[in-house]
């Protein structure tokens, strides 16, 4: 397995060295379980990216690959989330997971993202979606279009993935798209959930799970980045749920676009009432 090296220390800033030597830990390896990515396999989707936590994987030279096994817990959450089955497990002598360090890489690496995007927004300011990826997307070869696959024609979803935190801000199917943002308990409960999704783009979320900020960023630059026709909110009828609402509306706003809302609330028995 190939990792992501880290650059010298004379290219490095103080904040970078001072992460690099915590990767680098105190030497001593301890066999336990890590992930295993298999670069034949990758296609460079970036999807295990999004579902750790950690900040573990990156992509170099269009594949994914393990920054330190000081980052990787071996918990494997980005495991069902890649579509080739690159990733697994495997029990290996490896560094002993250090949470700090972790903490530490994902802190600075969220840092160099927001002064890469401010460097590419000064520099190409000719783009009318310059704070999205979609002309970058298509330059590379990479995202979302990268494992986008037919769905049946007996299914009513156009799209895919459905969840918040995995969707693409650029995918081409959110252009001109008539938004469904669906609590995840509604698909369950719902006895007409078919009739909410056809024709639709579907976004699923938990109000109560989810975390809030994430969840509301996503969106926001969802909406900033497309053209959105309309939105329709579908939550349960629980208390804890009604925050659904709340979250769309303060992106609506926060966006700075007039688009239409509608709601609705599903009920336990199955029944749906427009709000």
């Amino acid at each position: 397995m190939a990792y992501l090296p880290l650059k010298d220390e004379g290219e490095i800033s103080q904040c970078d060295f001072k992460v690099k030597k915590m990767a680098d830990g105190d030497g001593k390896l301890v066999r336990r379980k890590i992930i295993r990515i298999d670069e034949l396999l990758c296609n460079g989707c970036g999807s295990c990216i999004i579902a750790c936590s950690e900040g573990a994987i990156k992509l170099t030279d269009g594949k994914a690959r393990v920054v330190s096994d000081a980052f990787c817990d071996g918990l494997g959450a980005c495991i069902g989330e890649c579509p080739t089955g690159a990733l697994t497990i495997e029990v290996r002598e490896a560094k002993a997971f250090d949470e700090e360090a972790a903490r530490a890489n994902l802190s600075q690496s969220k840092s160099h993202q927001e002064e890469s995007a401010k460097d590419k927004t000064s520099t190409i300011q000719s783009m009318p979606i310059s704070q999205c990826n979609a002309a970058f997307h298509k330059a590379s070869g990479e995202g979302p279009q990268r494992h986008m696959r037919p769905l049946d024609e007996s299914s009513q979803l156009c799209s895919w993935p459905i969840q918040m935190r995995l969707a693409h801000t650029d995918a081409p199917y959110f252009k001109d798209a008539r938004l469904l943002i669906a609590a995840d308990c509604s698909a369950f409960a719902s006895t007409s959930i078919s009739e909410f999704i056809k024709g639709r783009v579907v976004l699923i979320g938990c109000p109560k799970l989810d975390e809030s900020p994430p969840f509301l960023e996503k969106l926001i630059e969802i909406l900033r980045c497309n053209d959105i026709r309309e939105i329709t909110v579908l939550h349960m009828e629980v208390p804890c749920c009604s925050n659904l609402v709340w979250l769309v509306s303060q992106a609506i706003k926060e966006s700075g676009k007039d688009i239409p809302l509608q709601k609705f609330i599903c009920m336990i028995n199955g029944s749906t009432a427009k709000e």
